[in-house]
C-alpha cells in the first residue's frame, strides 16, 4: 500500500451526501444492481443468516434461458432479465410483437487479438440460434410471474464468454419507469406495468474476445447512464428517461469495458465515474463535460466504484491490481497528484465490485474467495486476503445488511460474516444451484439469481 503524504483528513460517512437516491423511499427497495446506495449496502433491511433447501426457502421458481443479470425489486415486484434461445418468436404473452432481427451493420472494431472473433479460446460460446430478449416480473411475496416482455428476437452477431450469456447487465427502477439494457440488443424504458415506453438502439458491440456485454445503465432523476466501451467507437451517453432522448453523449477512447457508472453528488454537482483500463473518468452528469481523470487501473478494469464523503474507491485486478481512494473535488489529470488519498496493489478482484460499509471497505481477490478489509479513510488493512472455507469462486458481489456480510459463491455456497475489522464468519449456507449474479436485499428477504431458478430467501 502506498499513501500520500498529504495528511489524511477525516472521512465523511454520509453516503446520502455521496449518492443522490433514486427516489425518497429507494432504501426500502433494491432499484439497482449495486442497492439504493450503491455501494451493496441495505440500510433498513433484516434477512436471515441461514438457509438450505428445505430451510427459509420463502419460494423458488424456475428462470428460462439464461442471464447474470442482478434482481432488481421494488415494492411487490422483483425485476430479472434473461435470453432464451428459440426459433423466431411469436406474439408475446403480453400481446405485443417482438422485433426480430437477423441481420445487424457492423460497426468499426480495433484490431488485433482484443478484436471481436480474435482470442478467447475455448471461453467463448458461439451464436447458433436465435435469442429471445426478455424481462420478467415476479410477485415478491409469492415468486408467481407477474407478466413478461420480449422486446427482441435476434441471432446475436457475436458470443459469449462461456461464464455468463446475453443477459448480464441489471436493469434499474425508479418507482415509475423500469430502464432495462441488452446492450446491442436494444435499451427499453417500461413502467411498472410492462408497458413499453421507448426503445433506442445504440448499435452493436464488438467485445475483446467475443467476452460479450455486461454494464448497466444507471439512473439519476430524469437520466440515464449508459457506458459504451468496446472494440469499436466507445462512448458514454445519457437519455432522458420518460422518452429515450438523447442528451449529451461523448466520446472515450477505451477497450471493451464492462464496468456500472457511478453517481454521486459532491459540491452541489453531479458527478459520473466510470471506471476503465486506460484512465479512470468523471463526466458532470449535466452536460457531460470531463471533470477529472486518472491513470493506474489494470487491463479489464470490471469493478464498479463506491463513494463516502468526498472520496471515491475504485480497483481492478486482472494482469495485476490496483486500488484507487481519489478526491471528488479535483479537477484534471489525478495521476501522480495528492488528488489520489491513498493506493494498494494487492489482492484485488477481477470481476467482483467493492462493498462500503461505513468507513469499511471489502473486497475479493481476483475471483477467488479471499476477502479483504480496509479503513476506507486511511487506507490500512484491517484483514487481507483471508480465505473464506467453503466457497469455489466468487463473481457476485458481496453485500451487507443488519451488521453482515454476504459473499455468495458459484458453486452455491455463501458467507455470512458479522461486519468488523476481524474476519468472523457467522454461517455458511449451502443451495442446488449456482450463482454468478449479485444478491438483492430488501426487508426480510434476500433474492439470489442462480443458473436455473430464482429464491427468495427469509425466515419462516
Amino acid at each position: 500500500m502506498t499513501t500520500h503524504p498529504l495528511k489524511l483528513t477525516t472521512l465523511s460517512l454520509c453516503l446520502w451526501g455521496a449518492w443522490a437516491p433514486l427516489q425518497a423511499d429507494a432504501p426500502a427497495n433494491w432499484p439497482a444492481w449495486r442497492g439504493p446506495l450503491a455501494s451493496g449496502v441495505a440500510p433498513d433491511a433484516h434477512p436471515p443468516t441461514q438457509w438450505s433447501e428445505t430451510q427459509n426457502v420463502q419460494w423458488k421458481v424456475g428462470i428460462p434461458g439464461r442471464g447474470t443479470s442482478t434482481p432488481v425489486i421494488w415494492e411487490d415486484q422483483v425485476f430479472i432479465l434473461t435470453a432464451v434461445p428459440e426459433a423466431p418468436a411469436k406474439a408475446s404473452d403480453s400481446g405485443g410483437s417482438p422485433t426480430e432481427r437477423t441481420d445487424r451493420p457492423d460497426r468499426p472494431r480495433r484490431g488485433g487479438a482484443g478484436g471481436s472473433g480474435g482470442g478467447g479460446g475455448g471461453m467463448v460460446d458461439r451464436p447458433t440460434q436465435a435469442q429471445q430478449f426478455t424481462v420478467l416480473s415476479f410477485d415478491r411475496k409469492t415468486g408467481k410471474q407477474r407478466w413478461t416482455q420480449s422486446p427482441r428476437t435476434q441471432l446475436p452477431h457475436e458470443g459469449h464468454h462461456k461464464d455468463h450469456g446475453f443477459a448480464s447487465a441489471s436493469p434499474v427502477t425508479d418507482g415509475k419507469h423500469l430502464i432495462v439494457s441488452f446492450g446491442s440488443f436494444g435499451l427499453y424504458g417500461y413502467d411498472l406495468k410492462g408497458k413499453l415506453l421507448w426503445e433506442k438502439d445504440l448499435g452493436d458491440m464488438r467485445t475483446r474476445n467475443s467476452f460479450g456485454e455486461g454494464s448497466s445503465p444507471a439512473l439519476d432523476g430524469n437520466t440515464v447512464v449508459v457506458l459504451w466501451d468496446h472494440e469499436g467507437d466507445d462512448f458514454i451517453v445519457a437519455l432522458d428517461k420518460r422518452d429515450g432522448r438523447e442528451l449529451w453523449r461523448q466520446t472515450r477512447d477505451e477497450p471493451t469495458g464492462w464496468c456500472t457508472p457511478l453517481i454521486v453528488s459532491h459540491g452541489g454537482r453531479k458527478q459520473v465515474i466510470v471506471n476503465g483500463t486506460h484512465k479512470i473518468r468523471s463526466y458532470d452528469l449535466k452536460d457531460g463535460k470531463l471533470l477529472w481523470e486518472c491513470a493506474g487501473q489494470t487491463v479489464n478494469a470490471i469493478p464498479s466504484a463506491v463513494s463516502a464523503g468526498d472520496r471515491v474507491f475504485l480497483m481492478s485486478g486482472y494482469r495485476g491490481n490496483a486500488l484507487q481512494a481519489l478526491r471528488l473535488d479535483r479537477s484534471g489529470d489525478l495521476t501522480g497528484t495528492d488528488g489520489i488519498v491513498w493506493s494498494h496493489a494487492k489482492s484485488t478482484p477481477y470481476v467482483p465490485s467493492p462493498l462500503l460499509v461505513g468507513n469499511t471497505l471489502y473486497f475479493l481477490s481476483n475471483n477467488s474467495a479471499l476477502l479483504s478489509a480496509f479503513d476506507a479513510s486511511s487506507g490500512k488493512a484491517h484483514f487481507e486476503a483471508e480465505r473464506l472455507d467453503g466457497l469455489n469462486g466468487v463473481y457476485a458481489s458481496p453485500v451487507a445488511a443488519d451488521g453482515r456480510v454476504y459473499v455468495v459463491g458459484r458453486d452455491g455456497n455463501t458467507a455470512v460474516l458479522r461486519q468488523g475489522e476481524r474476519l468472523e464468519v457467522l454461517a455458511k449456507n449451502s443451495l442446488d444451484d449456482g450463482f454468478d449474479a449479485s444478491p438483492a436485499i430488501v426487508g426480510k428477504q434476500i433474492f439470489l439469481r442462480g443458473r436455473q431458478s430464482l429464491y427468495c430467501i427469509a425466515e419462516k
